[in-house]
């Protein structure tokens, strides 16, 4: 094995704290669109707020696990603006719930669940093609829905290792295949949620589905590593191609959700040094700001990465986020889709 392979496996407990709670790599705060922003731009939107969005009436938006924890909070949030929310999830009993206390918040909200499991791309294809066949607009699609880092290597129907299945090929495969109702839109966007972890996260191509050795933390750090990639090459390839959507990338920061509970667990190692902050982490709704400006802010632009701007990105007031060196390689991104196409078998336009 190579030194390269072998820097990817040998994550200790501390590299996986790190992972999370300290942000390495490149400073870039460039991203597809090129060009430096001005610090001023980020000072002038590090005051907005959900309230801040425009009138979404009109618009027809999707968001994947919007069931839980910031895809609730965005579900939630659109529906207040008037938008038309189609909360996309597994558990059909939960989005029945979420329905039921969005509607005690917005009585009038139009908002209904389909059943999405990322990590089955036939049932990928089955919501892709339920709502391509109604034949309206889609104007936002947020791919919100992860998990982290279980224990234990665990396999997708469709046989790939659990979180790139989930976060990314899911995502990936559904993104192309709602490019039909996405082109409909005249504002269409994109939505692809990072994480922090991208920093010390790498594309392993030579053992992409962690067959060689699993590490959960590396593992959830590629797979957020690889949205981030899929996020700036979709925008490339909609400028080229002449698509109409707009590609947008966000992260949270460190936001208190069930990802922690669900992944690792409460009582893992890192779950409770994870919980020795969580008083001064963002609650789900401020963690869901950065994907809710990406959707609907008028100066969200393509191409970017936007997310907290405060201690190491884990929390504060929204702006640009830093792009890792590992994000802004083209060519590992048109690699990396490539291979996203062979393994979900979904090629976009």
């Amino acid at each position: 094995m190579d030194k390269k392979s072998e820097s990817g496996r040998g994550h200790t407990r501390r590299d996986a704290l790190k992972m999370f709670g300290m942000v390495g790599g490149s400073l870039a705060l460039h991203g597809v669109m090129g060009g430096v922003p001005s610090l001023a731009w980020a000072s002038e939107a590090s005051g907005w707020q959900a309230a801040d969005m425009p009138s979404l009436v009109g618009k027809r938006m999707l968001v994947t696990g919007g069931s839980s924890g910031m895809g609730f909070e965005d579900a939630l949030a659109l529906s207040r603006a008037g938008a038309q929310v189609i909360i996309a999830a597994r558990n059909p009993q939960r989005g029945a719930e979420s329905i039921e206390r969005i509607r005690s918040v917005v009585p009038d909200a139009r908002i209904r669940f389909e059943q999405l499991d990322l990590a089955d791309l036939s049932s990928v294809r089955s919501l892709a093609l339920r709502l391509n066949g109604e034949g309206e607009a889609l104007d936002v699609l947020i791919n919100n829905a992860a998990i982290m880092a279980p224990p234990q290597r665990e396999v997708s129907r469709d046989g790939f290792e659990m979180q790139l299945a989930t976060n990314f090929l899911g995502h990936f495969a559904l993104t192309g295949l709602l490019l039909p109702s996405l082109r409909q839109s005249a504002d269409a966007r994109v939505v692809t949620l990072a994480s922090i972890a991208v920093n010390r996260g790498r594309i392993d191509f030579a053992d992409l589905q962690s067959e060689r050795a699993y590490n959960p933390y590396a593992a959830y750090a590629q797979s957020k590593l690889a949205c981030l990639m899929m996020a700036f090459e979709l925008q490339r390839r909609s400028l080229a191609n002449d698509w109409g959507v707009r590609s947008v990338a966000a992260h949270p920061g460190v936001a208190v959700t069930e990802l922690v509970a669900r992944g690792p667990g409460l009582e893992s190692e890192f779950g409770r040094e994870w919980a020795k902050d969580r008083d001064v982490y963002h609650s789900a709704a401020q963690g869901a700001l950065s994907s809710l400006f990406a959707a609907t802010a008028a100066e969200a632009e393509g191409g970017r990465y936007y997310g907290p701007t405060g201690e190491d990105e884990k929390r504060g007031p929204l702006g640009l986020a830093r792009v890792p060196a590992a994000a802004s390689d083209a060519d590992d991104a048109a690699r990396l889709w490539s291979v996203a196409e062979r393994l979900t078998g979904v090629k976009y336009g």
